[in-house]
This record gives C-alpha cells, sequence and structure tokens, in this order.
C-alpha cells in the first residue's frame, strides 16, 4: 500500500513538473528557486556565521518561487518565464558573495540554471545569457576581493554551464523532431489502413458480384462483356495498389526501383489512365507522336497519381497538356482549377507523409512515390500555383 502511494505520488509530481510549454519551464524554474532556498536554510541551521545574508537569501528564493509557481504561465508566450532569470541570477549573484565563490557554493546553481535554460529554451537564449550569468559570478568575487585563482574560475564554470545547456537542448531538439516524425506516422498509418481498405473493398465488391452472377448463371448474354470488362479494371485498380505499395517498400528499403523502359505514346497512356479512373471532364492536349521512354506501369502511376488528385482535391475542368522541351525531355503538366495548395503546405508537398492531416483522406503518400518515380526515370516534378488551381509539372526522358 505504501510503494503504491508512493507511486501515484511520483505520478502526480510528474504530471505537474513534466511536459513542455510555459507552465512546465516556470514551475520547473520555481523548484530550483524552491532548494537554493533551502540549501540556504540548512547553511543557516548549520550554524553559518553569513546568517543574516542567508535569511535574505532563502526568504527572496522561497516567496520567488512560490510566484512564479502560482502565476498563469499557460495563457502566456513560451518565452514568457524567461522573466524568472532576473530573480535567479540576482540571487545567484547574491549568493556568489555570500559564499566567496566556493564550488560547494553557487557553482552547481549556476550549472542547474543552464541547464534549465537548455532544457526549455532555444540556444540563442543561452548564448544571450552567458554573459549576464558570467558577470553575475564574477562581480560578487571582485567586489568581496577573491585572489585571482577563484575569480578565474569562471573561465572553467562558464563553459561547462553553457555547454551543459547547449547538449540538452541538442537532445531535446532531437526528441521533439522524433515525436513529430512518429506522430506523422502515426497520422499516415491510420490514413493509409483507412485508404486501402476503402480502395480494396470496392473493387472486390465488383469483382464478386460479376463472378456470383457468373456462378449463378444470372449473367446476361448481352451484358458479358461489359461486366467482364468491369470486373478486369477493377482488378486492375487493385494491382495498381498493390504495386503502389511495393514500390514504398523498395523505395524505402533498397532507395530505387528497377524500371523496364521502353518508348510510350504520352497522349494514349493519359487516355489510359483516365479510363481507368473513369472521369469525365479531363481534357488531354498531347500531340500524338509523343514519346517517352519510360517503365509503361510506373507512368500510369504517375499519371494515376496526378489526375486523381486533380479530381479529388481540386475541380474541373482539369487539363492535361504535354510538350518537349529544348534540353530533349518532354514536360507533363496536369492542372485543375480548384483552390490549390496553400503556402503553409507547399514545404512538404513532396514529403513522405508530407500531409498536415487537414486534409480528409489524405495519405501523404501519392505526390511523394511520383517524386521518386520521375527521378528514377532521370526527371522531376515540381508544383506551380496556376490562380486558381493547381498545377503539377513532370520532365520525363523524350523517346
Amino acid at each position: 500500500m505504501a510503494s503504491s502511494r508512493r507511486w501515484w505520488a511520483g505520478l502526480r509530481a510528474r504530471a505537474v513538473l513534466g511536459g513542455e510549454g510555459p507552465r512546465a519551464a516556470a514551475r520547473q524554474g520555481a523548484v530550483l528557486l524552491a532548494i537554493s532556498g533551502l540549501v540556504a536554510l540548512l547553511a543557516l541551521a548549520a550554524g553559518s556565521p553569513r546568517a543574516g545574508a542567508l535569511l535574505i537569501i532563502a526568504a527572496t528564493d522561497l516567496l520567488s518561487a512560490a510566484l512564479v509557481w502560482l502565476l498563469p504561465w499557460s495563457r502566456w508566450p513560451p518565452l514568457a518565464p524567461i522573466a524568472v532569470t532576473p530573480f535567479a541570477l540576482g540571487v545567484l549573484g547574491f549568493s556568489t558573495w555570500v559564499f566567496g565563490g566556493m564550488a560547494a557554493g553557487t557553482g552547481p546553481f549556476f550549472v542547474l540554471f543552464f541547464a534549465w535554460l537548455g532544457l526549455h529554451f532555444p540556444k540563442w537564449v543561452t548564448w544571450a545569457l552567458s554573459p549576464v550569468a558570467a558577470a553575475c559570478y564574477v562581480v560578487p568575487l571582485l567586489l568581496t576581493g577573491q585572489s585571482p585563482d577563484v575569480v578565474g574560475s569562471v573561465a572553467g564554470l562558464m563553459p561547462v554551464a553553457v555547454g551543459v545547456a547547449l547538449v540538452i537542448n541538442e537532445r531535446v531538439e532531437a526528441q521533439r523532431r522524433a515525436l513529430v516524425e512518429l506522430a506523422g506516422v502515426e497520422r499516415w498509418r491510420r490514413a493509409l489502413t483507412s485508404a486501402v481498405a476503402h480502395d480494396v473493398r470496392s473493387p472486390l465488391s465488383t469483382i464478386q458480384l460479376v463472378l456470383e452472377m457468373i456462378r449463378d448463371g444470372d449473367l446476361p448474354p448481352d451484358k458479358r462483356s461489359q461486366f467482364l470488362e468491369s470486373a478486369l479494371r477493377q482488378s486492375a485498380r487493385l494491382s495498381r495498389l498493390a504495386s503502389g505499395l511495393l514500390d514504398l517498400d523498395r523505395v524505402e528499403s533498397r532507395g530505387t526501383l528497377r524500371l523496364e523502359l521502353t518508348a510510350i505514346g504520352l497522349r494514349r497512356a493519359c487516355q489510359e489512365a483516365i479510363g481507368f479512373l473513369n472521369l469525365p471532364g479531363v481534357a488531354v492536349d498531347v500531340p500524338p507522336a509523343l514519346t517517352v521512354r519510360a517503365d509503361p506501369q510506373r507512368l500510369e502511376q504517375i499519371l494515376v497519381n496526378l489526375i486523381g488528385n486533380a479530381a479529388k482535391y481540386g475541380s474541373t475542368p482539369i487539363e492535361i497538356t504535354a510538350g518537349p522541351v529544348p534540353d530533349g525531355r518532354v514536360r507533363l503538366t496536369v492542372r485543375d482549377h480548384g483552390p490549390g495548395v496553400p503556402a503553409a503546405g507547399r514545404g512538404r508537398l513532396f514529403a513522405r507523409f508530407g500531409t498536415s492531416g487537414d486534409v480528409p483522406g489524405a495519405v501523404g503518400l501519392g505526390l511523394w512515390l511520383v517524386r521518386e518515380l520521375a527521378r528514377a526515370h532521370g526527371g522531376d516534378i515540381r508544383y506551380e500555383d496556376a490562380s486558381p488551381g493547381a498545377r503539377f509539372i513532370v520532365t520525363l526522358p523524350s523517346a
């Protein structure tokens, strides 16, 4: 029972002191102030000859700690707890004067102060406050007439304190980046599961319906070709989905894709992709004789992803244009007339798991895969704001 109570007490303490944000930073600063005050009280109880000064230190630390703990920091900006630093450095400077710069005096508290800075604030805060902290250590020593060896101890103390802050800050930033990445992966996993389930269920339903009609003899002879063609088209859709997932695995595990390059008529490839998607309102302005050197299956994935995205997130009309460019390659453009991509999301448009989560059903995989496929062919992809709409431009090698 006692261990259980201790466990719950520890859990509550972590809930109060842990986490990020101005409230957590301020309360951890308050704990450091309280510890400093308690140390002063212990020195006072031990019979220190500087009883008056120690009483001032203890009272200042404990009152400051209580005030800092109770203030509503969660309402204020992230850097607001920096306001605690004048109290902390002022008390440390006064304590340094009292203790005369002994290593067992204020030195460890300077290190703790910088550790707190590194835990909660950007690196520039550490660099900005390091001269102030050095002055709070050196000036009291000079005023009390300490020896050059004692005054010179700042050359060892401050680099250590600043180094501790920078190392902690680097680790905190690395953990923060890892958490953001993990959150993106989890969001992508959920979206991918949902998207795959949706994309698999619809084709399977069509194929199952056709097979049941064949089994039961309910397939009208005059509709046989139409139903079988629909089942084959849905089967091809499942095959494309499986290929996309396999491509993801190949790119992640080996960094490359195996291509079977051949000359492909680009106009026909665009029309077939539109047929797979069964989309109305798509205009194709591609010269009949224009050819590219590409892998047929990969080219289909590029076209289906771009045209599908234009239909899903944009608005009709959707326009597909293509033509040769002076460097000997072919430029393919897919444009819609929707709202376009917000400026805030363009930086991660082609990144893996690039979706910000504000687009329902978006997985953050399609455009990343299009870029990988285009680059595997020796080309690339870029985005342009069409005003209105989005314009995606893919370059591919000419045949």
